[in-house]
């Protein structure tokens, strides 16, 4: 039992470090199912992230979230498609 939470501690702890490394990322809010796209995130206090939605240039803060390390070419090509669905 110990060696699984210290293994789910483990991986949480390698998330929180990739997460906080420079990159692409998108991420989801699996309550409403919003997505958003940004270049940095923070972590605050009691797990929830902070980081500034690329698309309307708003500050974000989620508690529970599902985070996706992804290419410039993903991120540019996921703010296009954005803007081209709004815009019609």
């Amino acid at each position: 039992m110990k060696q699984k939470i210290l293994t789910t501690l483990l991986a949480i702890f390698l998330l929180v470090g990739i997460v906080g490394c420079g990159g692409y990322y998108m991420v989801k809010d699996p309550n409403t199912g919003n997505i958003y796209y940004t270049d940095s995130i923070d972590k605050e206090k009691g797990g929830a992230i902070k980081f500034k939605d690329a698309k309307t240039d708003t500050s974000v803060t989620i508690q529970n979230s599902e985070v996706k390390k992804i290419s410039k070419k993903e991120y540019k090509s996921a703010l296009e498609a954005k803007e081209a669905s709004e815009t019609k």
